[in-house]
């Protein structure tokens, strides 16, 4: 089965999206299954894992709702104050809906980069693992350090990733070292694994696969076939790209890849880590 391992669903009109603002023209409506489906079906893309995109419970109630209607979402990975008394509590309330399978904080937006390194998360984050829930990591390379801290800390915690931490595409050679290396010591954490997923966005535009394609081969060599799962972003990847475009990109990236370990990129990887 292929499974979109990062999408979203949204409605401005619901309030609680701070960065989603009437400027993003192309994106400030909502979006639900009904726009995806089309896309997913020409792609063969069977069922997906929405991942939230505000930072409240009341968002990721709601993407459990259209999940409770939607049988192609596979889990949802929603948000949870983490650092809340409140927060093992609140864990323990999702875990109870069967496709609620992880958390996200929005890191990236965060105006301590050392928040994740915060032991006192210790009690939400034991909360995750009790109930067996993976734990979504939204970063850039000036992250890792903290990463690596929370990391060590919770070698039992299921942790991904997102979008390949955000490789700084746009300014080229540039930028490469620093976001090459911190992937390679990221990935030295055997429970650490990587999205395969929001690379067009931070491209500049009219981007192709020779653009993407030493990113897309760092991670590969980092993590392995074992460890990188598929998903598009959709549909900020609208703003730089387009669904079947970066389905298509990324299959002929990862050619050099058996069928069995193309099939886990492209879903068993997501299947197993999301226990979906």
């Amino acid at each position: 089965m292929h499974i979109d391992a990062h999408q979203h669903y949204w409605d401005p009109a619901r309030g609680d999206y701070g960065w989603l603002t009437p400027e993003l023209k192309l994106l400030y409506r909502a979006f639900g299954p009904a726009d995806l489906k089309p896309l997913r079906e020409r792609a063969g893309v069977e069922r997906t894992v929405v991942v939230q995109a505000a930072p409240t419970v009341d968002e990721t109630r709601y993407l459990l709702d259209i999940a409770g209607h939607e049988p192609s979402i596979a889990g949802v990975v929603g948000w949870v104050p983490l650092l809340s008394p409140e927060a093992a509590e609140v864990i323990d309330a999702f875990a109870r809906e069967p496709k609620f399978k992880g958390v996200r904080p929005m890191l990236q937006d965060l105006p301590d980069d050392a928040w994740i390194a915060n032991p006192d998360l210790a009690p939400a984050i034991e909360a995750l693992i009790a109930h067996d829930l993976a734990f979504d990591a939204l970063i850039y390379a000036r992250h890792v350090e903290h990463v690596e801290t929370f990391a060590r800390r919770f070698p039992t915690l299921r942790i991904v990733v997102d979008h390949g931490a955000k490789p700084p595409i746009r300014a080229g050679h540039a930028g490469w070292q620093s976001w090459a290396d911190a992937i390679t010591r990221l990935a030295r954490f055997p429970h650490l694994h990587c999205k395969l997923s929001g690379l067009a966005t931070e491209a500049a535009p009219g981007w192709t696969e020779e653009t993407l394609q030493p990113y897309v081969e760092h991670l590969l060599a980092s993590f392995g076939p074992a460890r990188l799962m598929w998903g598009s972003d959709w549909p900020v990847l609208d703003l730089n790209g387009n669904y079947l475009l970066w389905h298509s990109v990324a299959n002929t990236l990862l050619t050099s890849l058996s069928d069995d370990e193309r099939e886990a990129v492209f879903g068993g990887n997501a299947a197993a880590f999301y226990r979906l």
